[in-house]
Parts: structure tokens; sequence; C-alpha cells
């Protein structure tokens, strides 16, 4: 009688597994990583030996096997009560699995499909004997001489061949992987066969630990003694020191002729005393007791597999999440490289028409009387031409070159590097040591490498190298990315270069966003201005250095400026950078004071900053059209997925741990 206990056990391992079967394979496809073998062989233990036989009334699977003429075939035929499988001198005669099958069984729905799960095929009936002495899917006679809890199979020879190649292994192995218990016949020519007795082991104890019965077939001058002690031999090689915990009995078989011609059924003698006969320990076995330690034995060493397998899952989604940040932080380095110079007086042009429209009436009534000085506002919106008349008298102040050049080199040099590093099988960047991503993507090369036992020179994947405050990295691309790589080598890149190039004005523009933020910068000012004598100290030092910057660019740095007097101004990385700065240069020839140059740092400092910080996303955007995009969505969707594959794998390792 199945209790509640076992129920409720049936249940929780039953759901437990059904998603360790599913989201193990999953997070191998997911990660690119195929379906290793181990995978597979793991797979299929779930397969065949926990889900389809969790029940504690499933039926014992016994598989007689042996080497060559053991007498496997005579054991069956005696057991089963029929000369049914064919005998004889003839070493590897029988060439299939042949099963028999109480009726009660057999009437089970869904039966023949769980027992023969692990062949990958349902049985046959055998209707003609020598159906058996050729290649072909396990055969099935029903029955009534079996106990009812038992399935009886016989096997082909597993030793039957030369050098090494078996004729029958394959078929032989399913079966006895396939089974709950072993009886194993040898006789006193192979009984300490290592390479029999290795292949059973590994049979037995590979994944569980299952229990045999051990038929010896001796010559009938063997005494009892010696036979027990050849037996033990073989129960040795089988289990090591566990020999007396997994050998359920322990049988002699004499000698005979007539047995071996098929005549007369073979008869077995118990060689300990504690044995019972062997018909009544077959009948006796309790079927419930051995599936559940059987199921136990499994369930160890199928969570021991499925946490190597979870580890190997984790070490591929840390090289992926690693490969990731890296591109991103490569992109980040090339975005802000396709902005290396701009003239800032588009952008400042810009902010001064939004502040004078946004004047408080009173002080547009003075400017109309002329009681605030106009002339910078004249020159600030007028054109290069007066620009550089009125500073006629300062040599030192050049107009900018042609913008469109300026940035169409920086663009192109950009552009190409991205592309260089995105489509190459290993991807290279440098990265500062303070910056908080580039601490994580260390730590994560560090974990990655304890979790495999390797030293920074063994890993193929990764490398790195640190020097003055940076650390470079060289990760090779991972295989989620394989594909949308492949993609983007076969695009022309030409053409793609040529339609981004088309698109320079993204750069140059001012966008809507941008738009706002001036306004909003503009209304900040006025609100920490405060008082008049403020406003006319602060707005008459800007107006008046202004203008200096209508010909000047700024360049990034990741250093603190060198050389003319300049705004500093931080700015916010895209992904994993440190310290990014936009310097706007002022010409030493203005001759700003100190209280000026702080003047300007308030002013200038946050519509550089604006403006900057809006370009870098701008580009980025474009970047990811036509470069990184279909390899950072595969990326993340890949982490994201194995994320969640990786957690419930965890969990459930866990859940089937506590029963």
């Amino acid at each position: 009688m199945i209790t509640a206990m076992e129920t409720l056990y049936k249940q929780n391992i039953t759901h437990a597994l059904k998603i360790l079967r599913r989201c193990i394979p999953d997070v191998q496809d997911t990660l690119g990583l195929g379906r290793s073998k181990d995978v597979n062989a793991w797979s299929k233990i779930v397969d065949g030996k926990l889900l389809t036989r969790l029940s504690p009334d499933f039926p014992i699977m016994a598989t007689i096997c042996g080497g060559g003429s053991s007498g496997k075939s005579s054991l069956f035929n005696s057991l089963v009560g029929e000369r049914i499988s064919p005998v004889g001198g003839s070493a590897g005669l029988n060439r299939r699995v042949l099963a028999s099958v109480h009726r009660e069984i057999f009437n089970r729905p869904n039966i023949l499909s769980d027992l023969f799960e692990p062949f990958g095929c349902l049985p046959d009936p055998l209707k003609d004997t020598q159906d058996l002495t050729v290649s072909g899917n396990p055969l099935y006679v029903l029955s009534d001489a079996v106990p009812q809890n038992l399935v009886l199979m016989d096997t082909p020879d597993f030793d039957t061949g030369a050098k090494g190649t078996y004729i029958n292994r394959d078929i032989t192995l399913k079966a006895l992987e396939s089974s709950d218990i072993l009886i194993y016949v040898f006789t006193n020519s192979n009984y300490n066969n290592r390479e029999n007795t290795d292949f059973i082991s590994e049979m037995l104890t590979g994944i569980g630990m299952r229990k045999c019965f051990l038929v010896y077939r001796v010559y009938p001058s063997f005494e009892t003694e010696e036979v027990h002690e050849h037996a033990m031999t073989v129960a040795r090689n089988l289990y090591g020191n566990d020999a007396d915990r997994y050998v359920l009995g322990i049988y002699r078989a004499d000698e005979d002729n007539a047995v071996a011609a098929g005549k007369r059924f073979m008869a077995l003698y118990p060689v300990r005393k504690t044995d019972p006969s062997f018909i009544t320990a077959l009948q006796s076995m309790d079927s419930r007791e051995l599936r559940l330690e059987l199921l136990s034995s499994i369930l160890k060493d199928v969570l021991l597999m499925a946490g190597d397998l979870l580890e190997h899952a984790r070490i591929s989604r840390d090289e992926l999440r690693l490969y990731l940040d890296a591109l991103q932080t490569a992109q980040s380095h090339c975005v802000h490289e396709a902005l290396k110079h701009f003239p800032m007086d588009r952008v400042v042009k810009r902010f001064v028409e939004i502040w004078t429209l946004t004047d408080p009436s009173y002080v547009k009534a003075m400017r109309k009387t002329g009681r605030v000085v106009e002339l910078p506002f004249r020159v600030l919106l007028d054109t290069p031409k007066k620009i550089k008349d009125i500073f006629s008298g300062s040599k030192n102040i050049e107009l900018q070159r042609d913008v469109t050049d300026t940035i169409e080199e920086d663009l192109v040099t950009a552009l190409n590097r991205m592309h260089y590093k995105t489509v190459n099988p290993e991807i290279s960047v440098s990265a500062n040591l303070k910056d908080p991503v580039t601490r994580q993507m260390r730590e994560t090369v560090e974990r990655i490498r304890t979790d495999n036992g390797l030293k920074n020179d063994q890993n193929p994947h990764i490398e790195t190298t640190e020097k003055k405050g940076f650390l470079t990295f060289f990760i090779s691309a991972h295989p989620v990315v394989f594909q949308e790589q492949e993609k983007l080598r076969n695009r022309d890149w030409k053409s793609v270069l040529a339609s981004i190039i088309s698109r320079r004005d993204v750069i140059m523009d001012l966008s809507q966003g941008i738009e706002q933020e001036l306004k909003d910068l503009a209304k900040n000012f006025r609100r920490k201005m405060g008082m008049w004598s403020k406003i006319r100290q602060t707005f008459s030092a800007f107006l008046n250095v202004v203008p200096a910057t209508v010909a000047v660019t700024y360049i990034l740095s990741t250093g603190d400026p060198v050389g003319a007097v300049g705004i500093k101004v931080k700015l916010t990385g895209l992904f994993g950078l440190h310290d990014i700065y936009a310097l706007v240069a002022i010409p030493a020839t203005t001759g700003l004071k100190r209280a000026d140059q702080k003047q300007l740092d308030d002013m200038l400092g946050p519509i550089v900053r604006a403006w900057l910080n809006n370009k870098l996303i701008e580009v980025k955007d474009l970047f990811e059209q036509e470069i990184t995009g279909g390899i950072i969505r595969a990326a993340k969707d890949a982490v994201d997925e194995a994320e969640t594959l990786i957690n419930q794998i965890q969990a459930n390792i866990e859940a089937c741990g506590r029963y």
C-alpha cells in the first residue's frame, strides 16, 4: 500500500525534476553552448531512471547479463518456465533484449512506454524465437511465472567481438542502464576478468548504487567455500568495500550438458546460508523499499551532476556579461571620440537667445533705453565676420575651421574603430580602476578564474593587464553573439558608413531635448541670481566674455586640462567610464580675471554639460542602430533569460535536496 508520505514525495520530486529537466537544457541553449554530452546524458538519466519511475509501485526491472556463453538465456528460460530464448554453444547467438512481463503489469496504462523509455522505442511482441538472433528493437513476452512486481530481461553478450569492438554493446548498455537490479552470470573462465567486471561495475555504480544477484556457473566439483571466494572476488571488483551491502544473494549453477543444450532448466542453489532460494529472493523483494532506496541514490548523483551543469552555466553567463560590459565600455569610448571636437558657438548662441527672450520686462526696457550694454549681444548673435572684426586686435583668436569636416573626421574614426571591435573574435578595452563598472568587471574575472580553478594565463577566453591605474581586458566573443557578429560582417560596411555620415547632423543640430534643457537652465540661473546687483554683476560678466567662445572647440579628456584657461565640465559616462570631462578652452588673450572665470564656469558649465550629455545619448543610439545594437540586445536577452533559468535550477536543486 502506498503511503501519503510516498505520494507527497513523488509529487514534490516530480515537480522539481520536471523544472530541472526543462531548465538545464534551456540554459545551455540560451547561452549558445549546444547540447553537450554531459547534458544529454543527464537528461537521459532523469527521463529514464527518475521521472518515469518515481511511483514506489513501479515494477522492478531485473536484467540478466554476462559474458558470452555464460548461461544467461538458460537462466531466463528457467525463470519464466518456457524455452523461449535460444540457447547453444555459440557466443553472441542472441542479438536483442527480451523482456518477460507479467500480465498484471501489462494491463497498466502507458507501462510499456515507461518501462522502455531508456531504449527510445517501444518493444515488439515476440512472434518467432529466431527474431532474437537478428538485431532490432526489444521484444517481450507475457508470463505469469515471474513475480508481479518484476520485469525480467535477457540481454545479448556484452563482450562478443574483438579489439575493443563489441557487436552487442550498445543494446546491452540500454538494458543495463534501464535496470533496477542486475543478475550477473559468470563462469570460472571469466569471474576475475577485470574488463567484464569493470564494465558491469560502471553500470551498477555510475549513477546511483544498484544492487545485484551473483550467479556462478561452475563445475559440480567446486566446494562451496571456493565458489564463495570466487564470487566475493567478483563482488569486490564490482562494489569495492561496499560489496556486502549491495550483493543481494550469491547462487551457483552447476555445469550440465542438458541445460546447455536447452533440454533441462537451470537449477540455482544458494551459496550463503542466509540466502533463500533464488525464486523466493525475487518474490520477497520489497519493490517500494528498493525503489525508494534506489531513487534516492540516483537522485543524489543526478543533483550532483545538475550542480556541475549549473556551475558551468554560471561561468558562461558571467563570461557573456563580461563581454557585454567590455563592448559597452568600448562603445562609450568611441562615442566620446566621435564628439571629440565641436564648436560651442551654436549652443551658446541659442542659450543667449533663450535668455534674452525670457528677460523680465524691466530688463528689456533698460536695454531699450541703453542702460544695459548691448554690444556683447550684437557680437554674439552677429556673423563670424563681425566677430573677427571686433577681435581683430587679438592675433591668438582664430575662427573655427569647417565644422562639417571636423565632425566627419571624428565620426569616421570612431565608427571604424567600433566596427572593428564589434566584429572581432576578441574585444579589448581599457578602463579606469576607480570606475565601479571596472571593479565589477575585475570581480567577475576573478570569480570565473576561481570557479574554473585557473590562473591569469590559463583562461583562453579572458586576459587582463594592469598599468598606471588602468585595467585592460582582452575578452573572447561569446557564442551568444556569433550570429549577430556574422550578420554585421556580411553587411557592406562602406555603404553603412556612408549612411551614418549622411546623418552627421544628429551631432550638430540642437534637438528638442536640448532646447528644453537650455530653457530649464535659463530659468534655474535666473532663480539663483536673486538681487538686481547680482544680476547685473554676473550677467554683465557673462556677456563680456562669452563672445570669445565662438571660435573655441571643446576637447574630451580623462585627466586634468592642461594649457590655456578653460572650463572643465564633468560628464556622466554612458557606461564604464570614470571622470570624463569636456574642456571648453578660453583663449588666454581674453584676459579673464579669476572672478570672471568663476562666473563663466557657473554659466557655461551647465550649458556645456547639458548639450554634451544630450549628444552622447544621440550618438550612442546611432552606433547601436548601425553597429552594436543586435549584439547588445542578443547578449542582454541571453543574460536575463539565463539568470532566470539559473535561479530556477538552483531553487529546484535545493527543493530536491530536501526530500
